[in-house]
């Protein structure tokens, strides 16, 4: 008798978990996958006037000049000239297709502009990630937490639904199985219009979700750490972070190397919109990539797709390594940044009521071919736009992989900002092979630190 309760309580349980789901596509309805979609979901067609093209593989094959393994990739588009350039003056022509942030840094800056060049839509991906994405499409759900099932090493929802949905494809979105930063930069620019160098070090990422070898579905989504080796005040600290597909009831895990304490420790109010270590505060944890984290404390609403103009193949500006060249008193020279007309998902998302953050809304927009979010526009507690950020997107070629680690937000109301993770002339490298389990554990962090 004990078992038949046993067994009843099991699978209500089940059943309940089964309500609170959001169902995957019908068999029919991922056909359009590789047919009117490509096989992640994007439409396959350009659009009517032809700014944007048709969808025919992506950039697979390295420029001249491409050094194996350097992790430096040449511009393949460095002959091109800006079509035109959008700024104060003639925003009001192309406004349904800038973000509100775009909008408000030419209304506050009559020498801030973007230079539009055509649009090249470069997103590849290896064979393996295509197929589990297809397969994703008839088995990948969220719960009522928000915390993906059914889907592994490839986009979970290529046709989305929900809002929720559209940012676990983004959170989830392939960057390669693994990378090295070896050189990255952190600057901050106040309100003076000064450079400060915020932190500089090794950012080293390794995705557990891709990781095929391993049996049963995932928990973990990837894990990362940092090692700062500079200004001279940070060197040596260092963080290990290790991100969630599966939250449950618990948060991110992170923990923290301090070298004036000479021990590692848990550290976990690093998340949601704690101040960023790495930008100095100038940013929140969850500001990362334009977010990264738990969505528990917001609601989340797709409002549809867009044509926006946003930055996009951005190889100019990653792999400079010149300062005085990217950053200006007000905003990164629009000279090194690239924008190109993209189809991209825009998400709503809205503070819930009873829960805190330092946002009280925040829209993104994430790029169709890769998943990406390219930029946000981030309001504070008055529902004021406050925060518009921009991440800075570039084909890795030689990975079918898309990057953009390189991120920075626009304060508007103090007059700063941030470029996080510029990788410059030390690039992004490829990780030939997946480090052991062991050097991802917090004991291994203090000698990660050690200056």
């Amino acid at each position: 008798m004990k078992h038949l309760v046993k067994a009843m309580i099991a699978a209500g349980l089940l059943a309940a978990q089964a309500g609170a789901l959001h169902a995957a596509v019908s068999a029919d309805e991922a056909k359009k996958l590789g047919t009117t979609l490509t096989l992640v979901g994007a439409e396959k067609a350009g659009n009517k006037d032809g700014t944007i093209p048709e969808y025919t593989g992506g950039l697979t094959t390295p420029p001249a000049g491409f050094v194996k393994g350097s992790g430096v990739r040449p511009d393949p588009f460095a002959s091109e000239k800006p079509l035109f350039s959008i700024d104060a003056k003639n925003m009001a022509q192309y406004a349904d297709k800038l973000t509100d942030g775009t909008k408000a840094l030419m209304k506050g800056n009559a020498d801030y502009r973007i230079d539009v060049y055509k649009t090249h839509r470069t997103a590849a991906y290896p064979k393996s990630v295509l197929d589990n994405t297809v397969k994703n499409a008839t088995k990948a759900s969220l719960d009522a937490n928000l915390d993906p099932h059914g889907a592994r090493a490839g986009i979970p929802f290529p046709i989305p639904k929900t809002g929720a949905e559209v940012m676990t494809n983004f959170l989830t979105a392939y960057k390669g199985q693994g990378f090295t930063i070896p050189k990255y930069r952190a600057y901050n620019v106040d309100s003076s219009g000064k450079a400060v160098l915020s932190t500089q070090g090794v950012w080293t990422q390794e995705s557990v979700y891709y990781d095929e070898s391993k049996a049963g579905d995932p928990t973990l989504l990837a894990r990362a750490k940092v090692s700062y080796t500079g200004p001279a005040r940070r060197a040596g600290e260092a963080i290990l972070s290790q991100e969630m597909l599966v939250y449950g009831d618990k948060g991110s895990r992170r923990w923290q190397y301090l070298p004036g304490q000479r021990r590692v420790r848990l550290a976990p109010d690093l998340a949601y919109d704690a101040p960023n270590p790495s930008t100095s505060g100038m940013s929140t944890i969850d500001d990362i990539n334009l977010f990264a984290g738990k969505m528990d404390r917001f609601d989340w609403k797709l409002v549809g797709k867009k044509e926006m103009y946003v930055p996009y193949n951005t190889y100019k500006l990653t792999y400079t390594d010149k300062a005085e060249d990217v950053f200006g008193p007000k905003f990164v020279n629009p000279a090194m940044v690239r924008w190109e007309l993209h189809r991209v998902w825009v998400v709503e998302a809205t503070l819930k009521e009873g829960k805190r953050h330092i946002y009280s809304k925040r829209t993104f927009y994430v790029d169709e071919d890769s998943w990406i979010a390219l930029a946000s526009d981030q309001y504070d507690g008055r529902g004021q736009l406050w925060r518009p950020g921009f991440a800075y997107l570039t084909q890795s070629y030689d990975m079918l992989a898309s990057t953009a680690t390189m991120v920075g937000h626009f304060d508007l109301i103090a007059g700063t900002y941030y470029i996080n993770l510029w990788p410059g002339s030390g690039g992004v490298k490829i990780a030939d092979e997946r480090q052991p389990d062991s050097a991802w554990s917090p004991e291994g962090l203090a000698g990660a630190g050690v200056r």
